[in-house]
C-alpha cells in the first residue's frame, strides 16, 4: 500500500470554533470550509481536518470519559507557548510538576474538548 497523503480529522460540534483553533496554533488557515468540513493549511500543506460532529462527547482526559488521540507539539518555549494556547481558547488540563526539567509536558484541552501536549526537551 501506498499513501499519498495522511490526514488527522477531529470531531467538533462548532467547525468555526475548532478551525480558528487549530489553524492560529498550527500557523495556518481554514481553507476548503463546507458545511461540515474544514481543512487546515500550514505552508501550502493539508495538515489537519475538521469534521462536523454536532453529538461529540468531550473527552475527559487524563481521568474519565477516554480520548481517541491527541497531539503532541514540541515547543521551544513552554511559557509563550503555554500563553497562546490559553489566548486562542485552549484549557490546561495537567500541569507539568517541574516546567524547569530538561524534558517534560504539559496536557490542554482544545475549545471541543481534544486533548494535545505542548512538550519540550528531547524526550
Amino acid at each position: 500500500m501506498k499513501l499519498t497523503r495522511q490526514t488527522l480529522v477531529i470531531d467538533a460540534p462548532d467547525l468555526s470554533v475548532e478551525s480558528t483553533f487549530w489553524a492560529s496554533l498550527l500557523g495556518g488557515t481554514a481553507i476548503e470550509q463546507d458545511d461540515d468540513w474544514h481543512s487546515i493549511q500550514v505552508d501550502g500543506q493539508k495538515v489537519l481536518a475538521i469534521q462536523l460532529a454536532p453529538d461529540n462527547v468531550r473527552p475527559q482526559w487524563p481521568d474519565g470519559q477516554p480520548q481517541q488521540m491527541h497531539l503532541d507539539l514540541h515547543v521551544e518555549d513552554l511559557a509563550s507557548a503555554h500563553a497562546e494556547v490559553l489566548s486562542l481558547g485552549a484549557e490546561l488540563l495537567q500541569s507539568s510538576q517541574d516546567t524547569t526539567a530538561p524534558t517534560g509536558f504539559q496536557v490542554y484541552a482544545d475549545p471541543a474538548g481534544h486533548p494535545f501536549c505542548l512538550c519540550w526537551g528531547e524526550g
